[in-house]
């Protein structure tokens, strides 16, 4: 027969694991409520007309479904391995994962080619990138975590 003794490292390990992923937080990323052009109009309003159009006037551009169809399959294994290099602070593996996934929807956004943008917007413009003009929404891209 086999005698275990001690275990009182492993056990307070534990619970310090524990204590740390057991505190909820929650990750936004996107644009965040509050968030506005200089003439006050309402930024997450925006990317919405662009990710889903204005019929008839504007196709859809879906730059943020893109970016989660690519990427989101990616996200689970990305935030247990930060959890793990982070003493399991779910806290800092959010923020961190927050950051990246940020910076995926700028790439996204930036990556945008079609559907193309009219002619008189490109006139108006002055060139042919959908979703850029002022760099404004590029720059709006934000998230948080709340715990």
């Amino acid at each position: 027969m086999v005698t275990i003794t001690g275990g009182d490292k492993l056990q307070a390990a534990l619970r310090d694991m524990a204590q740390k992923v057991a505190n909820p937080a929650t990750l936004s990323v996107g644009f965040l409520s509050g968030a506005t052009y200089p003439d006050g109009t309402s930024v997450p309003m925006v990317a919405a007309i662009q990710e889903y159009g204005r019929p008839p006037v504007q196709p859809p551009r879906p730059f943020f479904r893109r970016m989660i169809a690519r990427y989101s399959g990616e996200w689970p294994e990305a935030i247990g391995g930060l959890l793990k290099a982070n003493g399991y602070d779910a806290e800092k593996a959010l923020e961190l994962t927050g950051a990246a996934v940020a910076g995926q929807l700028r790439q996204s956004i930036t990556d945008l080619v079609d559907p193309p943008l009219a002619p008189s917007t490109i006139r108006r413009k002055g060139f042919d990138k959908p979703l850029i003009d002022r760099g404004i929404l590029l720059a709006s891209v934000d998230y948080e975590v709340k715990t």
